[in-house]
C-alpha cells in the first residue's frame, strides 16, 4: 500500500506563479504561421490567430519569454518596430532562416497583453551591444521626451511597456551560440549590460544566463557572476530538455531524479556564494527554457531546418511535463520562474494548421497544474513501491507534490503514477485538519503511453474528472497507471 501524509501547517514556501510561464522564439512555425498569422481566417485585426490566443488562455500563462533562443543572440531590435514596409528582412544565422521583423516588440506586447502575460525582453549578448540593450530598455520604459521614447510614441505607443523583466543573452555557455563566452567574459558582460539597464530604469529584474551546458563549468560561472554582478541579479536561469531517444520508459520516469539533482544542487550553489559574497537578497532560480525535446534535436539526428522542430508528443511526455511541475512545486522557495519552450509549434503544447489548432498532449498537466495550483506549496511525505529506471534505483512509483489555498481552505495533491501496468492503491492521510466533503479528482490518461493527439484523432489524451467524498483525515484513492492526477480538496 502506497502511503501520503501531509500536514497543511508544514510549508515549503510560497509559489510564484511566473513557474507557469512560457517562451515565444522566431524559429520555425513559432512565431510566423502559428502566433501571428494575417492571412489566417482566424486572424484579429493586428495578425494574431485567435484560435491559438483562446487555447493559450487556458493555460493561464504569467510570463512569456522573447525573441529567443538562439535567435535572440543575432537579433536587433530596431528590425522590429515602425511601419512593416519599412522593416529590414535579414538572414537569421541561429536557424539559418529569413527574418521579415514582421512580428517585433510591439507586437509581442500587445500578444502579451491580450493573454495577460508579462513580457519577458532578452537582449542580445552575443553580437549586439550595451547601447542597444540600454536603448531597448529606454524604448519600452522611458517617459522622458529623448529621441528613443519619442521614437516609440512614433509608433503609436503614447505609453511606456513598462517591461518587468529582461534577460541578459540566452546560453551564452554554448559553443553553439553567437558570441558564446567564457565564464570571465559573461560576468564582465552581465556587469556591464546590467547596471546601464537598470540605470535606464531601476526597476527591472535582471535574469542572468548560468547554465545550459550542463558538461560545462557550471559552479564557475554561477561563481563569477555573484561576484562580480550579485546585487545586480535578480534571477538565475537554467535551461534543459529531456527525451526519451532509447525508448526506455522506466529510463524516462526515473528523470525526476535528475531534475532533483541539478535544482537542489544548484540553489545550494547559490545560497552559499551569496553567503560568501555578503549578497544581501537571495538569487532564486529560473527554468527559462525546458521542455521534452529529442525526435527533432540534432543530437539525436533530428534537423532542425527540415522538421523546424515540431515535435509531436504522447502520453509519456505528458507525465514528464507533470513532473517538472512537482519539482517546481517541491522547490518553491528557489525556483521562482520557469518557462516551457515553446508555446505553439515549435516543441509545443500547441500544434496549428490552417483550419485550426490540437492541443497536443503536453497541454494538458500544464492547463492541470495552472489552472488548480494554490499558492503555497506543501512538504509531503509518501512511500510505497519503487522501481528501478536507467542510472537510478529506489525510485518511488508515485511522484507527489501538494499546494494549498488558504483563503479558499483548498488542498490540491498531485501524483504521476509511473508504472506502466499497475493502478496505485493510495492511503492519503492529513497529519492536521480534516477532509470536509467533496473531492474533484481530474486524471490525464490515454490508452497507451505512446498515445498522441492529432487532427484526426484529438482527444487520445485528455483531462478527464470526475467527484468523491471525503470526510475525516483520511482518503483512499487509486492512481491509474500512466496517469496525472489531481484531487482537489475541501478541508478544514
Amino acid at each position: 500500500m502506497n502511503q501520503i501524509k501531509i500536514d497543511p501547517e508544514h510549508i515549503l514556501g510560497d509559489i510564484d506563479r511566473n513557474i507557469f510561464g512560457g517562451f515565444a522564439e522566431h524559429l520555425g512555425r513559432c512565431i510566423y504561421g502559428g502566433i501571428y498569422d494575417p492571412d489566417s481566417p482566424f486572424a484579429d485585426e493586428h495578425g494574431l490567430r485567435t484560435d491559438v490566443l483562446a487555447s493559450l488562455r487556458r493555460l493561464r500563462l504569467s510570463v512569456i519569454r522573447y525573441p529567443g533562443g538562439n535567435f535572440a543572440s543575432g537579433y536587433h531590435w530596431m528590425d522590429g518596430v515602425g511601419p512593416l514596409s519599412e522593416r529590414p528582412t535579414r538572414t537569421d544565422l541561429a536557424w539559418q532562416a529569413t527574418e521579415t521583423n514582421h512580428f517585433g516588440t510591439n507586437e509581442f506586447i500587445y500578444f502579451c497583453r491580450k493573454l495577460n502575460s508579462e513580457p519577458y525582453l532578452v537582449v542580445n549578448c552575443g553580437d549586439g551591444d550595451i547601447r542597444e540593450a540600454r536603448d531597448w530598455v529606454e524604448y519600452c520604459n522611458g517617459t522622458q521626451d529623448s529621441t528613443i521614447v519619442k521614437l516609440r510614441r512614433k509608433h503609436g505607443f503614447e505609453e511606456p511597456h513598462m517591461v518587468k523583466y529582461w534577460g541578459i543573452g540566452n546560453e551564452v555557455d554554448g559553443p553553439w551560440q553567437i558570441g558564446y563566452k567564457t565564464p570571465q567574459e559573461y560576468a564582465r558582460a552581465f556587469t556591464e549590460f546590467g547596471k546601464v539597464m537598470k540605470w535606464v530604469d531601476p526597476n527591472i529584474k535582471l535574469l542572468a544566463s548560468a547554465v545550459s551546458l550542463w558538461e560545462g563549468d557550471v559552479v564557475e560561472r554561477a561563481q563569477l557572476l555573484v561576484e562580480q554582478a550579485g546585487e545586480l541579479i535578480d534571477y538565475m536561469a537554467l535551461h534543459w530538455y529531456v527525451g526519451n531517444p532509447e525508448n526506455d520508459f522506466a529510463a524516462y520516469m526515473a528523470l525526476s531524479e535528475l531534475l532533483e539533482q541539478r535544482l537542489s544542487a544548484y540553489e545550494g550553489l547559490l545560497r552559499a556564494l551569496c553567503l560568501k559574497r555578503k549578497i544581501k537578497h537571495s538569487i532564486p532560480i529560473a527554468v527559462d527554457e525546458w521542455n521534452v525535446w529529442y525526435r527533432t534535436h540534432p543530437k539525436y539526428g533530428g534537423i532542425p531546418r527540415q522538421n523546424k522542430l515540431e515535435e509531436i508528443y504522447n502520453l509519456e511526455d505528458a507525465l514528464v511535463v507533470a513532473m517538472h511541475f512537482n519539482a517546481f512545486i517541491r522547490h518553491a522557495r528557489s525556483v521562482r520562474m520557469a518557462n516551457i519552450a515553446q508555446i505553439v509549434n515549435v516543441i509545443a503544447p500547441i500544434f496549428t494548421r490552417r483550419d485550426g489548432v490540437v492541443l497536443q498532449t503536453i497541454f494538458y498537466p500544464f492547463e492541470l497544474y495552472s489552472s488548480t495550483c494554490g499558492q503555497i506549496a506543501l512538504d509531503v511525505w509518501w512511500q510505497g513501491e519503487t522501481f528501478a529506471g536507467g542510472e537510478y534505483t529506489g525510485v518511488r512509483t508515485l511522484d507527489v507534490s501538494a499546494t494549498l489555498d488558504e483563503a479558499r481552505k483548498q488542498l490540491v495533491l498531485y501524483v504521476v503514477n509511473r508504472s506502466l501496468t499497475e493502478a496505485m492503491e493510495t492511503s492519503i492521510r492529513l497529519t492536521t485538519g480534516r477532509f470536509t466533503g467533496t473531492v474533484r479528482a481530474f486524471t490525464i490518461n490515454g490508452s497507451d503511453i505512446k498515445a498522441e493527439n492529432t487532427f484526426d484523432a484529438p482527444n487520445e489524451v485528455t483531462t478527464k474528472g470526475n467527484s468523491l467524498t471525503a470526510k475525516g483525515q483520511s482518503l483512499a484513492y487509486t492512481f491509474e497507471p500512466h496517469s496525472v492526477t489531481a484531487l482537489v480538496c475541501a478541508i478544514s
